[in-house]
């Protein structure tokens, strides 16, 4: 058995209007399961596949209050293509964002609704990612992270250090899936987390007795109400697993 990450879930006030920002920002096209609840994926795309992972945003009341502990890195070909993109992402409606960055060669960046992303400096290894380059995990411990996503899901660990663990799909193909040490504690919800789904044929409850197994958690959610389960990593970062498919 084994899961896969297919697509990170953001919440939002309106998110139908922060779906049209993602998708006018990375180039995909926009898909509503109903009222509350917009998907993103690339034009033609097939779910899932490890070519891209997907963005579900869902809509909530509660205000972002704190930064959040997962976001995306955008990819980009050259200083140029960068300076074109920050400059695009700003008509959409992205601001600059002050994290403590310092002088870096990246820039981060707010979405409408505040939530940090960063536009990277061209780098090599993200050549063949699509437009998004990594999803970013926070952490204290990326060593402890690596070794339990990387028995929780099929995904390839690239490398594991004190400051920095990186993952991708086995397949080599799509974003990246990034672990980085910093110092803040995780405080609440977070805002945006991992989808991961098992492979057709495994059963939902018996992946989940897997993971815990693991060192997954389950967070106090009530889900008498969804097909899915939610349970939280190692740091308490929440996650959802979703049905078989």
């Amino acid at each position: 058995m084994a899961t896969r990450l297919v697509q990170i879930n953001m919440k939002a006030k309106d998110d139908s209007a922060l779906g049209r920002f993602w998708a006018e920002a990375l180039g995909w096209g926009v898909d509503s399961e109903g009222p509350g609840v917009t998907n993103l994926e690339p034009v033609g795309f097939s779910y899932p596949d490890p070519v891209a992972v997907c963005i579900d945003i869902v809509a909530r009341p509660e205000p972002k209050t704190v930064k959040n502990r997962v976001h995306l890195d955008l990819a980009t070909t050259s200083t140029a293509h960068q300076a074109e993109l920050v400059a695009r992402l700003k008509d959409l409606g992205a601001t600059l964002a002050d994290v403590g960055q310092g002088d870096v060669p990246w820039t981060v960046m707010a979405d409408p609704e505040g939530n940090e992303f960063c536009v990277l400096e061209p780098r090599p290894v993200y050549r063949d990612t699509g437009p998004v380059a990594a999803v970013v995990v926070d952490c204290a411990d990326p060593r402890a992270m690596a070794r339990f996503w990387g028995r929780a899901m099929d995904w390839t660990v690239h490398e594991a250090t004190d400051g920095q663990a990186t993952m991708r799909s086995a397949q080599g193909v799509g974003p990246y899936l990034e672990f980085v040490r910093t110092p803040d504690p995780k405080s609440g919800w977070n805002r945006v987390h991992l989808d991961v789904r098992p492979y057709p044929g495994d059963a939902l409850e018996a992946e989940a007795e897997r993971l815990r197994a693991l060192g997954a958690t389950d967070p106090g959610f009530d889900g008498s109400a969804i097909s899915w389960t939610v349970l939280a990593d190692p740091e308490g970062n929440e996650f959802c697993l979703l049905t078989p498919a």
